[in-house]
């Protein structure tokens, strides 16, 4: 029998799955949990000569008392290691020192390694998988923060602080490789650590093992995959007496020349084929105290190991990128206010009071005065004059991020449009940011309070920074995490005053912003309960607010979580955040079932079922969903999930883009994604999605991601992830047009849509070369084709309305096409809206587009002394646009290498001063 309704069939046999073959409670249960008493282990006064070489024959080795007594957390949770480990620690006035034996029974034969570039061993993300071991401090006993250290049977270093990998101390390592197994020696200098004042250390401390033949995972401190865990249930290392805090002074100078090489356009009189730029910077870092740090910059360097991926953006929201500069990655976690957490969510971001970008961004007047003139000269990134920040934690147990900026004014030459003479303008201006953030722990690191402020001010010299650019925006932040029974329980809470000021014109800009929309017609909206919101063509000032609110339940076999997010339409924080929209309030309701312990076909399971509502400040619910989804790592580790989703058709105040509150469409999804198990040389991946549209049939979507990563060797690592996305969109904004024949409630404009057809096709493909744990060659290229074609134009009949009338079919309408007189192609359409009637015929230009782009890079990376790295990058760059509308691969694919390339070298080195 043919299925009607694919998703409604799918969505039933998902949820009956999961009731009729989830496995019923009472499942055998192991006794042990985090609730045991926690382990102590003693670090021993060094005496006698270590030579850090892995081979762990020193005699200083036999002083300390080894620690054994590992415990599995996978595949057979609770129970003793299937191979024995043994751990020793030492320590003298300046570093900590840790020799680990890892037995295999199976000797040299049994160890799995693999060779990669630092930390790439610990990101899952990328397939590559091996035998490792990994010590865990929590050196301020906070019960809240991570400083990881491991190394792998070849040598390969990771670690991070907190989640952050960009954290690279400075610290030896070395392993070997016998008949024996593995092992492993690490020297950590003090230096490199942030921990108390006291005379006497008390550290928290894990310790985990993976067994990678195995699938094993050994913990030292143990807790149940089902229950929190963290550094609240670490155990303790003791021991350790500093006589003296240790100092440190390291200095970081770089010296950079790039290259770039392209065909400027004819006639510019201010670039050539090849520009050739040199640029010189450093970073300082200075130990104030054992538990305060000094980190300082002058003109620092993007750093970029690849460019910035390639996307459409259609959206009215900006598109963000990941940061890279290493001072402003450096230590992040001090100004982290804790992001957004949720089981599953979707639709709405945090607080987002930092993105870094921010500071040194393109100037922000340069595409201003390139609609001006013919050519134009102006720096691709602003200049940082000087940052500084200090990060640590004081002996009150306060959380300390303090960070400072400038950047300086940007000028840039161009030629008005039909003029001969070249003219200068200020295009960025000088300007301040700071950032503080302060945390204070209370009950043991059980509940955490938080502040944050920042603060950006710009001195403005000409009239366009002035209507254009904000003189001044602050924030002002409090946050609240707070756990009780045990940590089963969490309550957490953020919250955000912002301020913007500056020229009526500039906050006119503000108030227009597609974030908020406060003249668009219809609007009511007159107070938050805080602050006005009645749009206000004079205003100097915007204010605005916002919060998240998260009570969950975070331990067990059955979870829960409630959230509320709510941003004022006065909240702004693009100055020095990210914000996509204000002016809604979000909640969300989430059961998370979860089974952790094998049953007879499956090793874990995951399922969880919610909703999500939202509102505007005027009452309308503009968005909504209901949602399932399943999870299954099966015997042999290959994995399985369904995820589906229900979005009704909803209110939507954006649609017009400053015009009056629509009706969006809903649509119905599926999503399907599975996987292999990661230890194969060869690693597969597919995800794929299904949306059908609800209310109309011109919509819906079909896109495939799959991916494949190969692992020929030790040292090679290749990954191929093409994707297709067919996507048709039924209300695609097209153009406003006036006209005085419109219905009062549309305030005499025409809001345009169309149908959009959009195909969009990208290959990442990654290729990783590891010659020593020091020494990599990293390739990465995106090759990105995209079309759009516009059919079916139509204009909304009523306000809050899912109705349109269609031009040339509806109410006597009619569309013409207009082409080129020459060649024929299609260059806009002439309608006329109502035939014989009033209304007057409007003409746009031909919305169609096809995109392509091919980004790539290559970087060899020399790590030629501890601390001290040597970059030979190669990146190119081609984009080209047409209005064909239609996908044609070849045409486009062949196009592409005809587009003009720009290629960049750079040569980059660093030298690390350290005492």
């Amino acid at each position: 029998m043919p299925v009607r309704h694919p998703v409604a069939y799918l969505r039933f046999t998902l949820l009956c799955g999961i009731f009729l073959f989830a496995p019923r409670s009472g499942a055998q249960q192991t006794t042990r949990s985090q609730s045991d008493p926690r382990p102590v282990a003693q670090a021993t006064l060094r005496e006698g000569e270590i030579v850090v070489d892995g081979r762990l024959d020193d005699a200083a080795w036999a002083a300390a008392k080894p620690i054994t007594e590992l415990i599995q957390s996978a595949p057979d949770e609770g129970k003793p290691p299937s191979q024995k480990t043994e751990i020793r620690i030492l320590y003298d006035a300046s570093a900590i020192y840790i020799g680990a034996r890892m037995f295999d029974s199976l000797g040299a034969k049994g160890v799995r390694s693999a060779l990669a570039r630092r930390d790439q061993v610990m990101n899952g993300d990328n397939n590559l998988t091996s035998d490792h071991i990994a010590f865990v401090f929590d050196t301020f006993r906070d019960k809240n923060s991570r400083t990881w250290f491991e190394l792998n049977p070849d040598g390969v270093k990771g670690d991070h602080q907190n989640g952050d990998p960009s954290y690279d101390p400075v610290w030896e390592g070395a392993t070997k490789i016998d008949s024996l197994g593995w092992t492993a020696e690490f020297r950590i200098p003090l230096s490199q650590l942030r921990f108390s004042r006291a005379p006497e250390q008390v550290w928290g401390m894990q310790i985990w093992r993976t067994n990678d033949r195995r699938n094993e995972q050994d913990m030292w401190a143990f807790w149940r995959s089902n229950e929190f865990g963290g550094p609240a249930y670490f155990g303790t290392l003791e021991g350790i007496k500093v006589a003296s805090q240790p100092r440190q002074v390291e200095l970081i100078p770089y010296l950079t020349t790039r290259s770039k090489l392209e065909r400027p356009r004819l006639g510019d009189p201010y670039h050539s084929s090849t520009d050739m730029n040199y640029r010189a910077g450093g970073d300082m870092k200075l130990n104030l105290t054992s538990n305060l740090t000094l980190d300082g910059t002058v003109n620092p360097d993007f750093g970029q190991v690849e460019v910035d991926p390639a996307s459409v953006n259609l959206s009215v929201f900006e598109t963000t990128f990941q940061e890279k500069r290493p001072f402003f990655v450096s230590n992040s976690q001090y100004f982290s206010t804790g992001g957004f957490s949720c089981f599953f969510c979707s639709n709405v971001s945090s607080l987002s009071l930092i993105y870094t970008r921010r500071i040194g961004r393109s100037p922000q007047l340069s595409g201003v005065l390139s609609g001006e003139s013919d050519f134009m000269d102006a720096a691709e990134a602003t200049t940082i004059l000087g940052a500084g920040k200090i990060t640590g934690r004081t002996s009150k147990g306060i959380t300390v991020g303090v960070m400072d900026a400038l950047t300086n004014r940007e000028t840039a030459r161009f030629r008005p449009i039909g003029e001969t003479e070249d003219a200068t303008r200020e295009v960025e201006p000088l300007t301040n940011y700071f950032i503080g953030r302060l945390k204070k722990d209370f009950r043991g690191g059980a509940t955490r309070l938080g502040t944050i402020t920042t603060m950006v001010n710009r001195s403005l010299s000409n009239p366009q920074e002035v209507s254009r650019l904000r003189s001044n925006a602050q924030a002002f932040g409090l946050d609240l995490d707070h756990y009780w029974a045990n940590r089963q329980y969490s309550f957490n809470v953020q919250t955000a005053l912002t301020h913007i000021g500056g020229d009526t014109a500039a906050i006119r800009s503000a108030q227009f912003s597609s974030a908020r929309y406060y003249q668009r017609t219809g609007r009511t909206e007159t107070s938050d309960g805080l602050f006005s919101t009645v749009y206000d063509p004079n205003r100097r000032n915007l204010y605005g607010y916002g919060f998240y609110a998260r009570l969950a339940k975070e331990t067990g076999n059955w979870l829960f979580e409630t959230t509320q997010n709510w941003r004022s339409p006065g909240f702004e924080a693009n100055d020095l955040g990210v914000l996509g929209r204000a002016d809604y309030k979000w909640m969300l309701v989430n059961v998370f079932r979860q089974w952790t312990t094998p049953g007879s076909w499956y090793r874990n399971l995951y399922t969880i079922w919610g909703a999500q509502h939202q509102w505007n400040y005027e009452g309308d619910r503009n968005e909504m969903d209901y949602h399932a989804w399943v999870q299954a790592t099966f015997k042999n580790y290959m994995n399985f999930s369904t995820f589906v989703l229900l979005h009704p058709s909803t209110y939507d105040e954006r649609l017009t883009r400053g015009g009056p509150t629509t009706i969006r469409y809903g649509y119905n999804m599926i999503s399907t994604d599975f996987g292999t198990d990661s230890r194969a040389r060869v690693v597969g991946h597919m995800t794929v999605q299904y949306i059908r549209p609800v209310d109309n049939t011109e919509g819906g979507r079909v896109a495939y991601f799959p991916s494949v990563t190969l692992k020929p060797s030790s040292r090679v690592l290749l990954t191929l992830s093409p994707s297709l996305d067919l996507d048709n969109t039924a209300q695609q904004y097209v153009t406003a047009v006036t006209d005085g024949t419109v219905s009062p409630e549309f305030a005499g404009t025409r809001y345009v849509f169309g149908r959009l057809e959009q195909r969009t096709f990208s290959m990442d493909t990654r290729v990783n070369v590891t010659f020593t744990p020091n020494l990599t060659l990293e390739m990465f290229a995106q090759p990105f084709l995209a079309s759009g074609k516009y059919s079916r134009f139509k204009e909304f009949t009523e306000v809050k309305s899912r109705n349109m009338n269609e031009f040339g079919r509806d109410n006597g309408s009619t569309v013409q096409t207009n082409t080129d007189a020459w060649t024929g192609a299609l260059t806009g359409y002439t309608i006329d809206p109502d035939g014989p009637g009033a209304a007057p015929s409007f003409t746009f230009d031909n919305p169609d587009f096809n995109l392509r782009s091919l980004r790539g890079t290559g970087v060899l990376r020399w790590e030629y002394r501890p601390g001290s790295t040597l970059y030979f990058v190669w990146t190119q760059q081609r984009d080209g646009f047409d209005q064909f509308g239609d996908f044609n691969f070849n045409r486009d694919r062949s196009a592409l290498f005809r587009d003009r390339p720009t290629n960049i070298f750079q040569i980059k080195g660093t030298y690390w001063i350290g005492r």
